[in-house]
């Protein structure tokens, strides 16, 4: 129930409204009743109500300068007057302190009433908003780990602002020991069962590696870890300078790796990022990690690896393959299968024209392979199909024996995997412009729609969704919101009595002189004239 107090300074209408009106019945108690605003202001300061239904002109202190103090003190409690002065300067005044309505008297109950009933909806509405409110903290209460590891997760794998960085550090506790930061990521090698494991022995496992990490980092002030979507421990340290940040980098691998070999029966492998400042692009450090981490496939699993240390090493020119891998991205992206399949054949022919033994070539290919497999996962999760059930590409291709061997399986595989790749993009494109349809559908009445705000929606720029609108929807985005508009339009001129600026405003248009000549470009008619055929029966 909601509490009423009445102010007025006549009696006789206080009991009027008092005994006339059934306020249990809707919603309300009437806790008491003012004869003027100095009186009723003390009886607020006690009972608090929620709605107030005032008179203007009363001794002490009148009904404006009354809503005037509560908006001030109570800005929660609704402001009804209710008043014999039809003066257009005191319902503007009572406008301006937000007052929920102006009535003037005399008023019959059925009209006091109704508008006593949406009152009561509008605060029922407030109080499901604070409740909904409150819920929505309490779950971000519940959730502010997991959403400090999204926010962790995000730091190394998109580029953030030093402002955004800050806040969310602040926001979730979180104390960096310094302005340098670096990161080591661990993963499993390989599990060393003594009998046959499923994949929630795998996971326990996996989360009996964090649960140890996380014990040994907790050591270490300025330190942050978690798990990412690879199920990889992923743990950023911090420092002053870069010595000691490689230092105590290098002192907790060691511990983590001796702790979980040790107790568990698998292998790790350890790979440790270059530093940077904490407002830096924190996922260049990442990726460097990611980088050393990928360098067991080289130099053999099990150890821990500083990009630092690799990059400092003679390579062999075999390793100045990353042009390779970045050409193999684009290919799979955006070439034909074709022009895949020519560009395996020429990886093959440089193999055979360098001569490189069979091993080397092995761990090449299975580079190659990690790459499609990272890209085709970008693209859709669902890459099996390009592989085959329960078939692991990258230990397959050891099986093989000779390159003509090996080039006639990456040939197939890489046609393939272009071939699901293009036809993901194009459904994926599809399946985007129905999303935006479909939004432009339920959001024709926003003014501020626009080609911008739609290709935002669905995450594209605005050129390539308008072009990818055109070439699926076969008509310009313009022409399609105003196409909807205009059909929205005749349908309110056929089934409303709403006047043509209304209508205007109703299907999105701020300006009704612009919408009647779009109205009439579109139908041939003003919207006066296309209503009037409606009723002639002429349209």
């Amino acid at each position: 129930m909601y509490k009423l107090l009445i102010v007025d300074d006549e009696a006789l209408v206080r009991e009027a409204i008092i005994e006339k009106m059934d306020w249990e019945q809707l919603g309300f108690v009437c806790i008491g009743d003012c004869e003027d605003g100095l009186e009723a202001l003390k009886f607020i300061e006690r009972e608090t109500p929620d709605v107030v239904l005032t008179d203007i002109g009363m001794p002490f202190m009148n009904g404006l300068e009354l809503t005037s103090e509560l908006a001030k003190r109570y800005p929660d409690v609704k402001v009804i007057i209710l008043t014999g002065y039809d003066d257009f300067d005191f319902a503007q005044q009572a406008l301006k302190l937000q007052a929920v309505d102006y009535i003037l008297k005399p008023i019959t109950a059925s009209e006091l009433e109704a508008i006593i009933r949406k009152l009561a909806q509008e605060l029922d509405l407030e109080r499901r908003q604070v409740q909904d409110y409150e819920q929505l903290k309490r779950q971000l209460t519940a959730n502010l780990p997991l959403l400090k590891e999204r926010f962790l997760e995000r730091l190394v794998t998109a580029r953030m602002t030093e402002k955004q960085i800050e806040t969310s550090s602040e926001y979730f506790h979180i104390q960096w020991n310094g302005s340098l930061l670096t990161e080591l990521v661990i993963d499993v090698d390989e599990f060393e069962w003594t009998l046959p494991s499923t994949l929630s022995d795998q996971e326990l496992i996996r989360f009996a590696v964090y649960n140890i990490a996380q014990e040994i980092t907790s050591k270490y002030e300025g330190t942050e870890i978690f798990r990412d979507r690879e199920n990889r421990v992923i743990v950023l340290v911090s420092g002053n300078t870069d010595d000691e940040l490689q230092e105590l980098t290098m002192q907790a691998a060691e511990e983590i790796h001796l702790a979980v070999t040790s107790y568990l029966p698998i292998k790790i492998s350890i790979g440790i990022g270059r530093s940077c400042t904490v407002k830096d692009d924190v996922s260049l450090v990442h990726q460097s990690a990611l980088s050393a981490l990928d360098y067991r496939y080289v130099i053999g699993a099990n150890e821990i690896i500083r990009i630092t240390d690799m990059e400092q090493r003679e390579r062999p020119e075999l390793l100045s393959v990353v042009a390779w891998d970045g050409e193999l991205i684009t290919k799979l992206k955006t070439g034909t299968p074709q022009e895949m399949d020519d560009w395996i054949r020429k990886l093959f022919t440089t193999f055979r024209e360098h001569v490189y033994p069979i091993d080397i070539c092995y761990i090449y290919l299975q580079r190659i392979l990690l790459t499609m497999m990272h890209t085709l996962y970008e693209v859709n999760s669902q890459a099996t199909s390009v592989f085959g059930e329960g078939v692991n590409p990258v230990t397959d291709i050891n099986r093989m024996t000779n390159l003509d061997e090996m080039e006639v399986w990456m040939r197939d595989l890489c046609g393939n995997a272009v071939s699901m790749i293009r036809s993901t993009r194009e459904d994926q494109s599809a399946n985007q412009i129905a999303k935006a349809m479909e939004y432009v559908k339920i959001n024709y009445t926003d003014p501020e729609l626009s080609l911008k705000s739609v290709a935002q929606h669905v995450a594209l720029s605005s050129s390539y969704f308008s072009s990818m609108f055109k070439t699926y929807n076969g008509r310009s985005f313009v022409e399609f919101v105003t196409h909807i508009r205009m059909e929205k339009a005749k349908e309110l001129l056929s089934l409303s009595a709403m006047k043509s600026y209304e209508i205007a405003y109703a299907v999105g248009y701020s300006d009704p002189h612009y919408f009647s000549g779009t109205f009439k470009k579109h139908t041939g008619d003003t919207p006066t004239e296309y209503r009037n055929k409606l009723t002639t029966g002429k349209a």
